[in-house]
């Protein structure tokens, strides 16, 4: 049997706990919170005199702040590009709507709410460039992206498991951020955010984790290729209005790192993080191509980590079109 045909096997097998996936790792509609829920409400009374509070508290927020703000938001704006994607993937019917194509289209109603929540803070803030903000996020959903990842499962899997981690970090100390600031609505907003985050982090995990149990070899394989690939972060095709695809990602997470959002160190956690999770030194039943490709990813973390204690940030921040100067209130 080809190696394509086992990853659809090993999904159709899998697809038989889609309906417990989904009432353990997602909230039903009714039930989950909305944007509205965590931002000032435009049918309520207070709405002028809760915004204007909301506008005095960005005033004061800094740069890198509002940079990481908007890159954080137009990337959970693209959602559209990851969907499609997701679609694709070996195992996924969206046509016949089996239970994968279910699993995609609650992931993404859940994840859409995320752009929803952040795009209105930003557009409430008076802080920021919105048409330059819309521009870069149509740029982004029509330059798609390339995760190294192809149609294979295994190698999806792996990608989700580690960029929902990233996500959710990066929101989470925005959250922090925020609050040591004195904005407490909007650290109460990308708290919630990472939380579905987490969650979503714990889902593909749980996918990656049942594979290994029963196609342990291919997995570590698919493992391995991902980390020698590097995660390419999804808005790595990042631009400006008027700009080709160029650095605009690179001094994204330049300011990211700066205020430490997301860091090089943090990259090297979550590695550690997905290794310990998924038990890959208690694994048996490998082929020797397995082995050493489980040999490298137990030595990788170390020698990820040297190399990070060796980044040197740049000292000027790039000023980017999406930030606007202080407001004078």
């Amino acid at each position: 049997m080809s190696i394509k045909n086992i990853r659809l096997e090993v999904m159709q097998f899998l697809e038989k706990s889609i309906d417990s996936f989904v009432d353990e790792y997602l909230v039903p509609v009714e039930k989950i919170w909305q944007p509205t829920d965590l931002l000032p409400d435009s049918q309520k009374e207070n709405f002028i005199e809760e915004v204007r509070e909301l506008r005095e508290i960005a005033n004061d927020l800094p740069y890198d702040f509002w940079v990481v703000m908007v890159g954080d938001t137009i990337t959970e704006e693209a959602l559209p590009t990851y969907e499609s994607w997701l679609m694709e993937v070996e195992g996924v019917d969206n046509e016949g709507r089996n239970g994968w194509s279910k699993w995609v289209r609650h992931w993404t109603g859940e994840e859409n709410r995320h752009g929803d929540a952040l795009n209105k803070y930003l557009y409430l803030s008076g802080r920021v460039n919105m048409r330059e903000v819309e521009v870069t996020t149509q740029h982004l959903i029509n330059d798609g992206f390339d995760i190294g990842t192809g149609k294979d499962p295994y190698k999806n899997f792996v990608y989700t498991s580690f960029q929902e981690l990233a996500t959710y970090i990066s929101h989470n100390r925005v959250s922090q951020l925020a609050k040591d600031f004195g904005d407490k609505k909007l650290s109460r907003l990308c708290k919630m955010v990472a939380g579905d985050e987490m969650r979503h982090h714990l889902a593909y995990s749980e996918f990656v984790n049942r594979i290994f149990k029963v196609d342990p070899s291919e997995m570590m394989l698919a493992f391995q290729y991902m980390m020698k690939q590097k995660i390419t972060m999804p808005a790595h095709f990042l631009r400006e209005s008027g700009e080709k695809i160029s650095t605009a990602f690179e001094e994204f997470s330049n300011s990211a790192q700066k205020i430490g959002v997301y860091t090089a160190n943090d990259y090297v956690d979550i590695l550690r993080k997905l290794i310990t999770m998924w038990e890959i030194d208690k694994i048996s039943s490998l082929t020797d191509e397995a082995e050493r490709a489980r040999d490298y990813l137990m030595k990788l973390p170390d020698r990820m980590a040297r190399i990070s204690e060796r980044l040197v940030l740049p000292e000027e921040t790039k000023k980017f079109k999406w930030v606007q100067p202080a407001l004078a209130i």
